[in-house]
């Protein structure tokens, strides 16, 4: 797994010890089995960033702070220059690119995502998070799957949908898929 995981892995773990929670406790409470609990704590596989969310939720801490280790300090406004902020490289074919990091007590968390094209026998990995999601189309086409719904998006199309369905997408054809992505509290 690539250092950024692991830096992730440790913070959780962390988080979790100074809260004094056990990992069966925390697992239980996070509607996951300990042993997976377990591979996030340790690094050996990579972290949705939906379960990361419901930590930060949980522990009342910026997602920014689990994601780099640092707390976002701006109040009045943050500006991300085109290439620049915060890159989270999350399971393949995911890249995401965080659009807000650096703001003090978001509302929402928004993220430019970049699916990258895979097979189609390649399983899509379907995960859930608090609250909702909007999706706009910026390149490229993807299938979108939420709660047994298949949903093809292309340029321009843009979705809206509660995220604590299971969801998940894939990028459809040669080319890459980008979106903006923001989830709301």
């Amino acid at each position: 797994m690539s250092d950024q995981i692991q830096q992730i892995a440790e913070r959780i773990a962390g988080l979790r010890d100074i809260a004094g929670i056990s990992v069966e406790d925390l697992a239980q409470e996070l509607g996951i089995s300990v042993e997976e609990y377990r591979r996030y704590e340790s690094g050996e596989v990579d972290i949705p960033i939906g379960f990361l969310y419901k930590l930060a939720n949980k522990y009342n801490v910026e997602l920014t702070a689990i994601l780099t280790g640092e707390d976002p300090r701006l109040h009045t406004y943050c500006l991300v220059r085109k290439g620049k902020g915060v890159s989270v490289e999350r399971r393949t074919p995911y890249k995401y690119h965080s659009l807000a990091y650096n703001f003090v007590n978001k509302k929402t968390e928004p993220f430019e995502v970049c699916v990258e094209p895979s097979s189609d026998d390649t399983p899509i990995h379907l995960s859930s998070h608090p609250g909702q999601e909007f999706n706009y189309m910026l390149e490229g086409s993807m299938i979108v799957y939420i709660d047994g719904h298949h949903i093809v998006l292309n340029e321009g199309d843009s979705l809206y949908f509660d995220s604590s369905c299971s969801h998940g997408m894939k990028a459809v054809g040669d080319k890459p898929a980008k979106f903006l992505a923001i989830i709301i509290q």
